[in-house]
């Protein structure tokens, strides 16, 4: 038996064992488990418990057998540690396996089993935030008399109080046990006695309806509705109708939990599922229309989803209306009986063109058939659209999107496509008058036309029709439809185009893009770069760039200037070059264009991006003139290099040659930057803005070990130049604290230098309980031998002979004042940091007053328990030695 138990837990296939252990039953029957002989196979036996092979074995009866009397207990808390890490699939085996252990129960055994187990999941399911499935399992087993009874024994002590208790959390999770469970009822009872105490349960449903915290009320509604879906012929019409009263005329509109609303909804869904609650909901559910309005999302969202319910409750019965309906009556029946007059048609639509997407898209699937029902031609569909776009336009922009997929179909004869336009209908005649219609159908025609661009440039017949029909008309478009509405839809048209199928509009795009004023928002000049960059000719957009910002630079006479190859003088715009440069690298489409371009142009605007180093260092300096360009152009011409830099690297991952170029941007930032940080001004936004960079570039993988200890090295002279500045700051505070009051400046010193002295030592003692290996022992020398913080403290703190005189006279004090020194660690990265005092020659006189202090405790950890907690000792008396013979 233990062979065959040992061998079950090692095999990767273990069914064979498994069955073999299943055979030896008798074996574990006659085991007596009170017998300190049989720890081992009783370890084992637990051990099968815990491990998934035999609980997903198909003999799940198997391990019923391993239940004893006075091994239940210990077998159950095995179960109940482990339940939380084992999955659904595998709880489902361990309830089957409670569930067969107590139906094979008898006499004693029965009794343990329902109290020591099944009742202490009952309290742990009231009184843990999680649920019990095990208890869940039991409950749908209800209908089987002595389960009914058992349940009812075992709940009578518990629930009941339960469900009045103090906590709301315990009331709470009563309330879902409770209401999983009605009824709880003794079957052997009389049928007046089951009768009084279900209307006794009901009652105590509809007391939780009211109760005060919201939790509460929410597991209540669940509840509720779950025993109307189930018993709704056994329930009378008044309970019933006073159930869902409660739920749609008060807690629907519960204003002070939202939670609680939510929940009406959710668990309405339930009770639709009951085609018997149709006729009463008919009636009640249209009181609940405006809260498609409610202030939080996720009501109506809830709400979305219960009109989806009765929309689909509903279809088949107006589903043979709707397909014979003209739009007008179509319209006119959905606003006056739209899902059972719960929401009208306008309140729809107001909503979709404002509410969130996910709001947005459970609208459009209530609307969808009524807008575009899939059997109609196309001509109806856009008949339909028109008069969408004069009902809401708005909420036509937010709806096609969604509609695409199920509305659009590939067509491959082209012969179909051919349409009269001999007669003037009526939409037409609407075009002719409102240009809003107008503009909503360019913008739909693009949001299609983007669609199926996929599936134009795998059919070139049909691209080239495609662009043949709407170049013909697309100039047309432009000079009748001027309104900047209108604009915008045709300008994306024409970028789905060749440039040659748009000539008059095509040649000027470069032009307008010249001409543009500073100062003017991206709305103005995005759609002409998304034609550029489509077109091909993001190269021009590029050069436009480069020559604005290199004309921007102060004339330097022994560098070569190119020249912008236009007719006419065109003062430069650095700020708008930004502008561009923004758009362009900030939206994927149109950086991949850039970046796609030839290496020498990139390289090119690189260049001119960092020339642009020498006005940001003129404004440090305090050297620009009054022509020179504002210190904010050159910060963003500054970190645009980076991220140009960065871009080019990742494009050619392969070399370093933009990574160097990053490295030399640190230095300089090293070398010129950071002695002119003085104060945190434009000064620290540099160097921010650029380990900003730095940092996106490290996570998205882009650093090399070389790159990143360069980094770090900015980071650390950054941190001491900080460091520096603050230290000014805090001995100026602490003067001026002491002069005005000595004894709170007294006080303010001790302080600051004890937070000091605690941070290094917390970090060098992590250091020295991390060590392995005897040699990993090593007394520091220097500053630069400590962890990165503490190297920073210490080299500001030993800059100063007073400030080191205040640290050391810090830790003197820290031990005659019994500062808790109780590990070795701690009191061996005291004498470390006494070493590297005593190695720069200051203070001998407080050096050794601080060593003695430490001497008197060190010794009590003489006797050491490890050979590298003995290493350390050693170390530490070798140092204090050394420092007690100054």
């Amino acid at each position: 038996m233990i062979v065959a138990l040992t061998k079950s837990f090692h095999l990767k296939k273990p069914g064979t064992e498994i069955q073999r252990v299943c055979s030896l039953r008798e074996v574990v029957l006659g085991l007596d488990y009170t017998s300190k002989d049989n720890m081992q196979m009783m370890d084992l036996l637990l051990m099968c418990f815990q491990s998934p092979a035999f609980l997903k074995n198909d003999d799940v009866s198997s391990l019923s057998v391993l239940w004893n009397i006075n091994f239940i207990s210990v077998i159950h808390g095995t179960f109940k540690n482990q339940l939380e890490f084992f999955s659904m699939i595998i709880t489902a085996h361990i309830a089957e396996i409670y569930f067969r252990a107590w139906k094979k129960a008898e006499g004693d055994f029965l009794e343990k089993i329902e109290s020591s187990c099944v009742q202490d999941l009952m309290q742990n399911a009231i009184f843990l935030h999680r649920s019990s499935p095990i208890v869940s399992y039991f409950h749908s087993k209800k209908g089987c008399e002595k389960v009914d009874k058992m349940l009812s024994n075992l709940y009578k002590p518990i629930l009941w109080k339960a469900l009045t208790a103090t906590n709301f959390e315990v009331r709470a999770n009563a309330t879902l046990l409770f209401t999983e469970a009605f009824p709880v009822l003794d079957m052997e009872n009389s049928n007046k006695s089951k009768d009084e105490a279900i209307q006794k349960q009901l009652d105590t449903v509809m007391v939780l309806l009211d109760d005060p915290h919201p939790t509460v009320r929410s597991n209540a509604i669940l509840g509720v509705c779950k025993i109307l879906a189930k018993y709704w012929e056994l329930l009378p019409a008044a309970i019933i109708t006073d159930f869902l009263k409660k739920l749609v005329m008060e807690l629907a509109f519960d204003s002070s939990s939202p939670d609680v609303r939510c929940s009406v909804f959710k668990c309405l869904i339930i009770v639709l599922d009951n085609s018997l609650s149709h006729p009463i909901l008919e009636k009640l559910l249209p009181t609940l229309k405006y809260s498609l309005h409610d202030n939080s999302e996720k009501v109506r969202i809830a709400f979305l989803d219960m009109l989806l319910k009765v929309k689909a409750a509903r279809a088949a019965k107006f589903w043979s209306f709707w397909s014979v309906c003209s739009m007008d009556h179509l319209l006119c029946f959905l606003s006056v009986v739209l899902f059972w007059s719960v929401c009208s048609m306008d309140h729809l639509l107001a909503r979709l063109a404002i509410d969130s997407l996910s709001a947005s898209k459970r609208i459009v699937d209530l609307l969808f058939k009524s807008f575009f029902p899939v059997n109609e031609s196309d001509k109806e569909w856009c008949s339909r659209c028109i008069t969408l776009i004069q009902m809401n336009p708005a909420a036509l922009m937010l709806a096609i999107r969604r509609l695409l997929n199920s509305c659009i179909e590939t067509q491959g004869d082209l012969s179909e496509i051919n349409e009269s336009n001999k007669e003037n209908s009526a939409a037409e005649r609407l075009l002719e008058k409102d240009r809003a219609v107008v503009s909503g159908l360019l913008e739909v025609v693009v949001i299609l036309w983007r669609s199926v661009e996929q599936n134009l440039k795998q059919s070139k017949e049909a691209k080239k029709y495609t662009f043949a029909k709407f170049g013909n008309v697309i100039s047309k478009y432009f000079h009748t439809f001027e309104d900047e509405r209108c604009t915008v839809p045709l300008i994306q048209m024409a970028s789905l185009m060749p440039p040659a199928a748009v000539p008059t509009f095509s040649c000027g795009v470069l032009s307008r893009l010249r001409k543009m004023e500073s100062g003017v928002t991206s709305a103005n000049f995005s759609q002409l770069l998304d034609c550029m960059c489509s077109w091909g000719q993001a190269a021009d957009v590029l050069e436009l760039v480069t020559d604005w910002l290199s004309e921007a630079l102060p004339q330097q006479p022994d560098v070569k200037r190119r020249k912008v190859q236009i007719m006419e003088k065109i003062q430069s715009k650095p700020d708008l070059a930004l502008d561009y440069l923004e758009y362009l690298f900030t939206h994927y489409s149109t950086r991949e264009k850039v970046l796609d371009l030839d290496q020498r142009k990139l390289t090119q605007l690189l260049t001119v991006l960092e020339n642009w180093r020498s006005v940001l260092f003129s404004h440090l300096s305090s050297t620009a003139d009054d022509k020179s360009p504002s210190v904010e152009i050159a910060l963003k011409v500054f970190t645009y290099h980076g991220r140009l830099g960065a871009h080019l690297q990742q494009k050619s991952p392969e070399g370093r040659e933009y990574l160097l170029s990053l490295e030399n941007v640190a230095a300089w930032v090293a070398e010129e930057v950071l002695p002119f940080l003085t104060k945190l001004n434009k000064d620290a936004q540099i160097t921010e803005s650029f380990l900003t960079l730095c940092r996106d570039v490290l996570l998205v993988g882009l650093g090399d070990k070389a790159f990143k200890g360069l980094i770090l090295h900015l980071c650390s002279l950054t941190l001491l130049s900080v460091l520096l500045i603050l230290k000014e700051k805090i001995v100026e505070l602490l003067a001026r604290q002491l002069r005005k009051e000595p004894e709170e400046g007294r006080q303010l010193c001790h302080g600051v230098f004890s937070t000091l002295f605690a941070i290094i030592i917390v970090e060098k003692r992590h250091l020295l309980q991390k060590v392995t290996l005897p040699e990993e022992v090593v007394t520091p020398e220097s500053v630069k031998d400590m962890p990165p913080l503490s190297s920073v403290l210490l080299s500001v703190i030993l800059k100063l002979p007073s400030l080191t005189r205040s640290f050391l006279a810090e830790v003197s004090s820290s031990f005659e004042s019994e500062a808790v020194f109780s590990s070795l660690s701690e009191l061996a990265a005291v004498l470390q940091i006494l070493s590297i005092i005593r190695h720069t020659g200051q203070c001998k006189a407080s050096l050794k007053m601080a060593a003695s202090s430490v001497q008197q405790q060190l010794h009590s950890h003489a006797v050491t328990s490890t050979d590298i907690q003995r290493v350390i000792y050693e170390s530490s008396v070798k140092t204090l030695n050394e420092i007690l013979d100054l």
